[in-house]
């Protein structure tokens, strides 16, 4: 019986294990080395040289996605980016966590209310300052549950449901 087995499992495993096996030589020729950087690339994640082989292939796929994107930056969008990192380094670990979560619940939203919410977003940034102002003091002296109110509200006239 064990012999008659044999030729079967040869057969069933030897290509899963060809297939496992391309599977990850294409997951690690995806897995871009130290020395796989441009010379660009390198400079501008060199504080990562001596950890890179400790990232996980996503970790440094993410770190070589954001270094290309930031090369592809106007100086101007550079400028923004760095007063943004600035604003989240300044934030308390609670605060961070908090605005993951918001970002995680955000991206479950459905398109359509995802876009709602940036142009909601980007009316309120062009208005002016002080009325920014004016209107982020009074989100801030509103208890949780006028907040919760003022939520229902926005969403309903739009169009939207949690």
């Amino acid at each position: 019986m064990k012999r008659a087995l044999q030729p079967w499992l040869a057969r069933g495993i030897a290509p899963v294990l060809l297939l496992l096996c391309s599977l990850a030589s294409v997951a690690r020729a995806d897995t871009p080395n130290w020395q796989d950087l441009s010379d660009s690339e390198r400079q501008l994640l060199q504080r990562f040289e001596q950890r890179w082989e400790q990232f996980t292939p996503e970790q440094r796929t993410r770190l070589r996605e954001g270094a290309e994107r930031w090369t592809a930056m106007t100086p101007e969008e550079r400028k923004r980016a760095r007063q943004e990192f600035g604003k989240w380094q300044r934030l308390s670990p609670e605060q961070r966590e908090a605005l993951r979560e918001a970002y995680t619940r955000f991206k479950a939203l459905p398109p359509e209310q995802r876009k709602k919410i940036r142009e909601a977003r980007e009316r309120f940034r062009q208005l002016p300052p002080e009325r920014q102002r004016r209107l982020r003091e009074r989100w801030r002296k509103m208890s949780p549950d006028q907040r919760q109110r003022f939520r229902e509200r926005w969403r309903k006239r739009r169009g939207m449901s949690d």
